[in-house]
């Protein structure tokens, strides 16, 4: 009988927990940061795209401000095209990116170590021809300076390694147009792909959530 209360307490207090943290970073989604920062005019044309669940930065590859190819090189994909005219940027846990291409192949073990942040993280660039704007795609104008604070995030989002970005040698790339690169940092339930994402608009002083670990609590702030 003792053994079923403790458990019992045990459980209450898992259930307790995961509603106070899905309430918290629920209503920290909500709350908005760089409303006034973001209305400056801007001159550099970025994009944020989701998938339904994952968040991506989409920048130009090349403007006069910087070339991402000498980094993010177009024969590291399948196609090798070099007629791409932008790149999808997209923090995120290692295992479930190389290990989860479907839900149905998430295992419990990387779900663990991901929520526990125990696992290596990787940086999932896709290149893209085109982009059409519409609720899962919204174009944000940003300023030179703030524009160069983004690029310095993103570049200390990968390993390096003499300068160079370290690809990771994989067939579980999603298409011919995408890749994988080492990162810096571990996933963790209060740091997903979408905080990433939303800590990379913050740090361009874009609008963005206070926090989030969703693609919602970013697109909220651009309807």
């Amino acid at each position: 009988m003792k053994t079923i209360k403790k458990l019992l307490k045990y459980f209450a207090i898992f259930i307790l927990s995961l509603f106070a943290y899905l309430l918290i970073v629920t209503l920290l989604s909500f709350v908005s940061v760089n409303e006034d920062v973001a209305e400056n005019h801007g001159e550099i044309p970025i994009y944020i795209l989701t998938n339904g669940v994952h968040t991506d930065i989409v920048l130009p590859i090349k403007n006069d401000y910087h070339d991402w190819s000498t980094q993010l090189k177009f024969e590291h994909t399948k196609s090798k095209d070099t007629t791409y005219q932008y790149v999808a940027l997209g923090w995120g846990d290692k295992g479930f990116y190389l290990e989860t291409p479907t839900w149905a192949d998430l295992k419990a073990s990387t779900a663990i170590k991901a929520a526990s942040g125990l696992s290596t993280s990787a940086m999932h660039v896709t290149f893209y021809k085109h982009l059409k704007e519409n609720q899962s795609c919204k174009k944000l104008q940003v300023s030179l300076e703030n524009y160069k604070k983004l690029i310095a995030f993103i570049n200390e989002s990968f390993q390096t390694k003499s300068g160079e970005f370290l690809k990771i040698e994989t067939n579980a790339v999603y298409g011919k147009h995408d890749v994988f690169y080492e990162a810096n940092g571990s996933y963790s339930l209060f740091y997903t792909c979408n905080s990433w994402a939303n800590q990379v608009l913050k740090s361009a002083n874009q609008k963005a959530a206070l926090w989030t670990i969703s693609d919602s609590g970013i697109f909220r702030h651009y309807e």
